[in-house]
């Protein structure tokens, strides 16, 4: 079983550093792409061209993957997905962990946070450290469209309390949603990933 993890846009560090190592210690096989050249516009487009790249490169294109969106990546992941069927690559399901859900239309992330935040706050420190540091109009582009995603079973991971209304949300998609504790993410994702696998 092939996870592909998608970190968080502009080289902000995972929330969970040790998850790979993790994973592939319960049997999954951990790809992480490298993603450099997203601090310049239009973000999001950059982010998903060379996550495609990226997961062409270091996956055979028969091999099925799970995509696993951290943070700010969580929006982009239908994208990615949208990538990947173009590439005849099998996606056997979607992750997102902490992370915002992939809005109708085409969306900035501004308007998910809004949408999705009980308190409706845009930017969230601790995947920043500091929203200064944000390229400018990185929460105000438009998000990639997907009109036909979800195409595989979704689940949620939620280890941030901060996020327990988005993982709400996800849940009343009917997504699968499971809450962990950083330390315990990789045994937890890993069945997440088997069920989705089952369901798909």
């Amino acid at each position: 079983m092939i996870a592909v993890l998608l970190p968080p846009p502009l080289g902000r560090p995972s929330r969970l550093p040790g998850l790979a190592d993790a994973l592939a210690d319960q049997g999954v096989t951990p790809v992480q792409p490298g993603i450099e050249g997203d601090r310049r516009p239009p973000h999001a487009g950059r982010y998903v061209a060379r996550a495609s790249l990226e997961i062409n490169r270091l996956v055979d294109a028969a091999s099925p993957v799970a995509l696993v969106a951290e943070g700010d990546a969580g929006p982009l992941v239908g994208a990615v997905g949208a990538a990947q069927r173009a590439a005849h690559r099998p996606v056997f399901g979607y992750v997102l962990v902490d992370a915002f859900l992939p809005g109708p239309g085409s969306s900035t992330r501004a308007e998910l946070e809004r949408a999705q935040s009980p308190e409706g706050a845009v930017g969230d420190p601790a995947d920043t450290g500091s929203l200064e540091d944000e390229p400018p109009a990185y929460r105000s582009e438009h998000l990639p469209m997907v009109a036909d995603w979800p195409d595989a079973p979704c689940g949620y991971l939620l280890t941030d309390p901060a996020r327990a209304h988005v993982a709400r949300l996800a849940g009343m998609r009917g997504w699968t949603v499971r809450e962990t504790v950083p330390g315990e993410a990789a045994t937890v994702l890993r069945e997440l990933l088997t069920e989705l696998r089952g369901t798909g």
